[in-house]
């Protein structure tokens, strides 16, 4: 009798280890596969930006906001895994700045990209998302695309479309140079200041919110295949409704040698779009010279500050000297960008003409 209990006892024991091991095996088995799901689930999350870690930073935030604000109107946000993918471990380095490092890129459709990764050390954030707000709301044959943007704790990258021939620097800044890009040709250059004063009139007037873009220099023009230009970098652009004529700014923006006078000297005048229209003028005297408009290395010291140099010979009719003019017509182009851009450049405000009156 007693044994008979035992072995009863034994094999309800038996049964009983059965049972646990069963179930260890079943909840092992979900834990497993909930564990691969999770694994998915976060790799599709990266494949297209979504994923963060940990509590959002208060930059975070302002981008979750502008999101949601934007909505499909924003542009796509992609993740830093998926650059780092598209330019192939970002090893295609083609320009570089205090902003940060431009890597070309090739998405999976084939499209070619300029991925502009930029400095963590670079402000708060708030250019970053401040460049978004602004360009995301054109669509202009100058103006450059935004195609998406990274941001991933301290990562932060603009994806744009890919501009062949860089930035009009590049062709420009040749004197004494062998340069592949220049000098360009006067009917190209002449092209070339069209095509930028179409895009600012663009950004002044034909937004549903004026954009004042304030840092117009030849970096921040990119040139395509056939030298078309695109006004990039809205890092520093402010927007504002089209009624508004002036703006308020607490500190001055831009880049020396660019920025109007009244931007750093109130008493001069208010800022508005006509900060634009300086800028340009200034430009456009660097496209005509081929050199920077302040330049100590030139041979007399008349030749330092081109803007007064230049006005000095148009005014009292003496030959500017200018490289690569062969005949009358592009004497007559470089002229007539000259007046240009000393119209530009006045120091009053009022003085420079809108932008509709040059494109």
């Amino acid at each position: 009798m007693c044994l008979n209990s035992n072995i009863h006892l034994g094999s309800k024991r038996n049964l009983t280890v059965k049972v646990a091991i069963g179930i260890s095996a079943v909840v092992a088995g979900i834990i497993l596969i909930s564990i691969v799901a999770f694994y998915n689930f976060k790799r599709e999350c990266l494949s297209c930006g979504q994923w963060s870690y940990g509590r959002k930073t208060r930059n975070e935030q302002k981008v979750e906001a502008f999101i949601r604000n934007y909505g499909s109107f924003a542009p796509k946000r992609y993740s830093y895994s998926f650059l780092k993918k598209v330019t192939n471990s970002f090893k295609n380095k083609i320009g570089q700045g205090g902003y940060g490092v431009v890597y070309k890129g090739m998405l999976p459709d084939g499209h070619l990209v300029a991925v502009k990764v930029l400095s963590e050390s670079k402000g708060n954030g708030e250019e970053f998302i401040n460049e978004i707000a602004s360009i995301s709301r054109t669509s202009h044959v100058n103006v450059v695309t935004l195609l998406g943007f990274c941001y991933e704790n301290k990562k932060r990258a603009l994806i744009y479309e890919y501009m062949s021939n860089g930035s009009l620097d590049k062709f420009i800044y040749t004197r004494g140079l062998s340069s592949e890009n220049g000098p360009l040709k006067w009917k190209a250059r002449n092209e070339i200041i069209i095509g930028i004063a179409r895009g600012l009139e663009y950004l002044h007037r034909g937004c549903n919110t004026r954009i004042l873009h304030f840092d117009i220099k030849p970096h921040n023009i990119l040139l395509d295949d056939n030298l078309c230009p695109k006004i990039s970098d809205f890092g520093l652009a402010k927007l504002c409704e089209r009624k508004d004529s002036f703006v308020s700014t607490m500190n001055p923006r831009g880049t020396a040698g660019y920025i109007a006078p009244e931007v750093q000297c109130r008493n001069i005048g208010r800022v508005s779009h006509k900060s634009d229209v300086y800028s340009y003028g200034m430009m456009v005297l660097e496209i005509v010279a081929g050199r920077k408009n302040i330049d100590v290395g030139v041979s007399h010291t008349s030749e330092i500050y081109f803007p007064h140099y230049v006005y000095e010979h148009l005014e009292g009719g003496k030959d500017l000297r200018l490289d690569g003019i062969t005949n009358e017509e592009e004497e007559e182009i470089a002229r007539k960008m000259i007046l240009i851009s000393l119209w530009c450049i006045q120091t009053i405000p009022s003085n420079r003409p809108p932008m509709t009156k040059i494109a």
